[in-house]
Parts: structure tokens; sequence; C-alpha cells
């Protein structure tokens, strides 16, 4: 089972308009695998997109159901990582990584943006490890930055190969590493000299160094 996403309901019941929070509410309880498509598309433009700030209560009611902070998403965002937990929990298990992973090759970016927010969320999450790779590949800047920054599904899931190329994309794209979550802890060695070689690269091209890394290089000299 999912976590107890009824924290994220609230959320959105406590923000969204009396028509939206009327329509979100019925497709959140009579959801089913068939109904989840229109749900999930259709929170975009029922919901809205304006950043959720949050109240200490809510705070405290998202932490206590072990949820991930929603703390400047966007309400739909919100509303589609409710829904997806929901359909995790009314889907066989077998059926979960299958359901993931073509939610995320049919979706448009920023449906694909609120389930890479959610992937931390789902039960047994490292079976979603592919997915989340896959959108590390993604040319869409917002995509790339929905499972790198303020994340801690790679961290926790991603292989060194694969969580060193996502540092090194961060580095291209002008991202700063200081948003993924726990970089410190997973620094190694060969991270360390990928940043280096990077670093020397734009040295000799004249190219200025990301100002921030050192979080990468001092700490492998720690």
């Amino acid at each position: 089972m999912t976590r107890d996403a009824e924290p994220y309901l609230a959320l959105v019941l406590t923000r969204a308009s009396e028509q939206a929070a009327a329509w979100f509410e019925r497709q959140a309880e009579a959801l089913t695998i068939a109904s989840f498509p229109v749900a999930y598309a259709g929170a975009g433009r029922r919901l809205g997109e304006h950043a959720v700030t949050l109240e200490p209560a809510e705070r405290e009611a998202v932490a206590r159901a072990g949820l991930e902070s929603p703390e400047g998403w966007r309400l739909c965002d919100v509303g589609r990582s409710a829904l997806l937990q929901r359909a995790l929990d009314v889907a066989p298990s077998d059926q979960h990584e299958p359901f993931v992973t073509q939610l995320f090759k049919r979706s448009d970016n920023r449906e694909r943006e609120a389930l890479l927010k959610t992937l931390p969320m789902l039960p047994e999450p490292g079976r979603f490890l592919a997915t989340a790779i896959d959108a590390c590949r993604s040319h869409v800047q917002s995509v790339f930055e929905a499972i790198a920054c303020e994340n801690r599904y790679p961290a926790q899931h991603f292989p060194d190969p694969a969580f060193n190329q996502m540092v090194l994309k961060a580095f291209f794209t002008g991202v700063s590493v200081n948003r993924i979550v726990d970089l410190g802890r997973r620094v190694t060695p060969e991270l360390s000299r990928m940043a280096l070689d990077y670093a020397s690269e734009r040295t000799a091209a004249g190219r200025p160094v990301p100002h921030d890394l050192g979080l990468v290089t001092l700490s492998r000299d720690a």
C-alpha cells in the first residue's frame, strides 16, 4: 500500500475553487484504473499551477503521513500525486511497474514532473528505477529537475554510474548541485574525478567552472 495521501487531498480541497474541489473529491473517491487517466490529465486544468505554501499544521500532517513536503509544488502536482498514490492502491502489485512506465511515456511534461516527484512515496520505489533514470535523459529542463532536484529518489536508489551522470548533467545544464538531495553521501572518488575532468575541460576552453563544483571535489578529499 502507498502512504496515506489524505494530507495531500486536504491541501487540494482547501486551496482549489469550490467547483474544482468538488470535481477532485469525486475523482479521488471513485478512482479506478480506468478513470485515472482522465483525472490525472484533468488536474492541470481544474486545479491550476499556483504554488503551494504549507501552514505549520499542514506541514506536520504531511510529515506524520511520511509524505514528501510539497512546499512550492504546483497545486495540480499535489493533486496528481495523490491520485497516483491512490491508483496504485487499487491496482494489483504486479501491474504497478508497467503502469508507471506507461504513464511516464504517454504523459505531457507537467504530468511527468508530478509523477517524478511522487516516486519516493510509491510502494517499493526501487521498482521504478528505469523510469527515473529515463527522466534524467530528458532534454526538457523542468523534467530533469523534477527527478534531480529536491527529490530523494536518486540518492536512495540510483546506482553510482546513473547518479554520477545525473550530477554531471546538472553541471552541464546550469543546475546547482546543492539542490541534489544527499549529494555528499553519494560522492565517490569516481564522481570527483569526473567533476575535475569537466572543470579542466571548461578551463582549457576558457569557460567558467561551476561555482558549486567544490561540493563534489572537496568531499572527495574530506
